[in-house]
């Protein structure tokens, strides 16, 4: 009986959104750019890795042909030949370049409204917002209180953060509110339960999600975000294809932030891990657990998180050649009827300007023992990803999206 496995590589954009001028992001390409960076021989300078950008495995699966579908262009080190499977291009309906729109459309939801978003003026936040969070929360204060590189912020407020028991408040471009303190002076459970108010201030503003974001260190220079990350979310609109095949029977697993991006709706079992090889590993065991008709779903957010935001050409580049040395010890595990896709969210180009996502089309690689390969076009929607699972499975149709297999 048919399995789904997910591979959502966060922010592996390969551009050509013909909306990405809205959003200040024509000409934008995540993949595509760090290809070119790679090929251009400034890698090989910064010690971190050298050479094209070298993914065999994904690029067998169609990487480069999904890369030459979107823009027009190859890159370098690519092949517009892939070996096996389907591939294609997602292009999404949602508005925005956030983490839950692309997510919800993914499994069957396009997100049906605009996000609420916080002003780049400083301060951004609301004073009745910040009046009221300190008065429930039992507050000295706030730190922050501005549009900022989580990292940059910690490393910038982190000692006074410590010295005044005041959280460190930011937000971004995307509809969020980020609350950063320290694991042992704030305390991991204080600023989750800080986090829970903020997210019911916050609601009535639709602001998508509030994040923990808990550190550990005690000077500026040794201050670092730790894995105990954890996403306060609207819940979805309608139900996902996590609800329905969990409403079916069936197993699904959330590996990493699925669970909280979907606020726990439809989740049968949580795995978290912190970097690209314990997610990698996590994954697999969901494989040895999963019974007919699991869905897995991990997100491999250092991609995002690590490189994108940071603008870290070579460490993204680095991260993608992990995840494609790995990619073989999954496929190796496939029954021959299950599914496995890769594909992404949004894109977040490091040679962009600014920190923040970039809008841009994704990846759609597909592959099973028991799928002839083909390639299934620029899909009109990233529910069409959630169609074709959801017929792979047995369940009945959806809302929203169409077949592709």
């Amino acid at each position: 009986m048919p399995r789904a496995i997910v591979c959502l590589l966060d922010s592996v954009g390969i551009g050509g959104a013909p909306d990405a001028h809205l959003y200040g992001d024509q000409g934008a390409n995540t993949a595509g750019h760090i290809a070119e960076w790679a090929a251009d021989g400034r890698a090989d300078r910064d010690g971190l890795r050298a050479g094209p950008l070298h993914v065999p495995n994904m690029d067998a699966m169609g990487f480069g042909a999904a890369l030459k579908l979107s823009t027009g262009i190859l890159p370098p080190g690519l092949t517009e030949t892939p070996k096996g499977g389907r591939f294609g291009v997602g292009r999404e309906v949602s508005r925005g370049k956030d983490t839950p729109s692309g997510h919800w459309e993914i499994v069957g939801v396009p997100v049906p409204f605009d996000w609420g978003y916080f002003p780049q003026s400083e301060p951004a936040f609301p004073p009745e917002l910040v009046e009221e969070l300190i008065r429930r929360a039992d507050l000295p204060g706030i730190l922050g209180n501005k549009h900022a590189s989580g990292t940059d912020i910690i490393a910038a407020m982190g000692e006074e953060h410590i010295r005044t028991g005041k959280p460190i408040c930011y937000t971004s471009v995307d509809s969020v509110f980020q609350i950063a303190a320290h694991e042992s002076h704030f305390g991991l459970d204080r600023l989750y339960k800080l986090c829970e108010i903020a997210f019911e201030l916050t609601k009535p503003l639709n602001i998508g999600r509030v994040i923990a974001r808990p550190f550990i260190g005690e000077t500026q220079d040794t201050f670092k975000r730790t894995g105990n990350r954890r996403d306060f979310a609207i819940s979805p609109p309608e139900p996902t294809l996590l609800d329905r095949n969990q409403a079916a029977g069936n197993q699904v697993f959330a590996v990493g932030k699925i669970s909280d991006i979907y606020a726990g709706s439809g989740v049968t079992h949580k795995l978290k891990g912190t970097g690209i090889p314990q997610l990698f590993d996590r994954t697999l065991e969901a494989m040895e657990m999963a019974a007919d008709r699991a869905f897995i779903m991990t997100n491999f957010v250092d991609f995002d998180s690590e490189y994108g935001h940071r603008r870290d050409v070579p460490g993204y580049a680095a991260a993608l050649e992990l995840f494609d040395r790995r990619l073989p010890e999954l496929i190796s595990k496939l029954r021959h009827d299950d599914l496995l896709i890769l594909t992404a969210d949004h894109g977040n180009d490091p040679t962009w300007p600014g920190t923040d996502h970039t809008r841009e089309q994704i990846p759609i690689l597909v592959f099973s023992p028991a799928l002839p390969p083909g390639e299934i076009g620029i899909r009109p929607t990233f529910a069409d990803i959630g169609e074709s699972i959801a017929h792979w499975l047995g369940l009945p149709p959806g809302r929203h999206g169409k077949i592709f297999l």
